[in-house]
């Protein structure tokens, strides 16, 4: 973003996907606080997943910064079409540890949720459409154990294009973290004063996190490379 930009970014409204977890409450910060969009829209999504818990932190990362709006949309019927193909909803296969995904599967591992970035940024696009607000902000970051395609710069360009189909009121998707690893969002949103203590990746949900499961290992990994402790660990 120019410098220019930034200052316009001052009375220009945003939607950001917030689901509760590292990366997308440290998104948020940033389009709140270096950014300096305003007024900001978060959107969460209650898909099917297996817990509560990150939608419970979105909700306290919401208030944190004072966003505008927080919709939780339930789109819950979703992770009963996609069950058969994916570990991270209710119904699904067991979550697995990431020491017993092969490196070959890591690329797309089981918990991996089919096509699920392009609905929940598909629903996203048609809310801030209807708002009137032209940047849409998701948390996709450059993972270090495993990976999703639609968190790619491919998949980034490739559904903006279709975006600017629209002939009134394009709207454009930015993924600001999605040649950072984890280590650099942690180390940011220290910077900003994120509380770390509320936010949640654990694909197992329970009272602690797991620590063996891809996401777990890798929120570990990023708090030790960055030299800081988790309070999730302590």
């Amino acid at each position: 973003m120019t410098e220019s930009r930034k200052a316009d970014a001052q009375t220009t409204p945003a939607v950001v996907l917030l689901s509760g977890g590292l990366d997308s409450t440290v998104l948020l910060h940033h389009v709140a606080m270096t950014l300096e969009y305003s007024p900001i829209h978060a959107v969460s999504f209650d898909y099917g997943q297996r817990h509560a818990r990150e939608l419970e932190c979105a909700e306290y990362q919401a208030t944190a910064v004072g966003v505008h709006s927080h919709t939780v949309l339930d789109i819950s019927f979703f992770g009963e079409l996609v069950q058969a193909g994916t570990s991270l909803v209710e119904g699904g296969g067991a979550v697995p540890d990431l020491a017993d995904v092969s490196p070959a599967d890591r690329d797309q591992p089981p918990t991996y949720v089919p096509n699920r970035n392009m609905m929940l940024l598909s629903i996203a696009a048609a809310y801030a459409e209807a708002q009137g607000i032209s940047d849409i902000f998701y948390g996709a970051q450059a993972q270090d154990e495993y990976g999703y395609w639609d968190c790619t710069a491919d998949f980034l360009e490739r559904i903006n294009a279709i975006l600017q189909l629209n002939r009134k009121t394009p709207v454009v998707i930015h993924a600001p973290f999605m040649d950072r690893k984890k280590e650099a969002l942690v180390l940011l949103g220290q910077e900003l004063g994120v509380d770390f203590a509320h936010t949640w990746s654990c694909y197992r949900g329970g009272k602690q996190p797991c620590d063996t499961c891809p996401t777990c290992v890798e929120r570990r990994n990023a708090f030790t490379e960055a030299g800081l402790s988790d309070p999730l660990g302590e």
